[in-house]
């Protein structure tokens, strides 16, 4: 998988955890099992939008010294 692949694939996860957030977040009350699943799905969410960042970050470096 390349760089572009790997960066649409991270991109459109990212995507479907934000709205299966918004689904949650949407609710009165959550349920113990729905909060630990919001917890875990801002956890994975963050760590997405982190690799997403270093892969933008790396490309543009790349396209500086290139």
């Amino acid at each position: 998988m390349n760089t572009e692949q790997t960066l649409q694939t991270l991109t459109v996860q990212h995507h479907e955890l934000d709205d299966r957030l918004h689904e949650l977040t949407a609710k009165q009350h959550l349920s113990e099992p729905e909060h630990v699943e919001e917890v875990t799905l801002k956890k994975k969410k963050l760590q997405l939008k982190d690799r997403i960042e270093d892969i933008m970050r790396r490309r543009r470096q790349d396209h500086a010294h290139g």
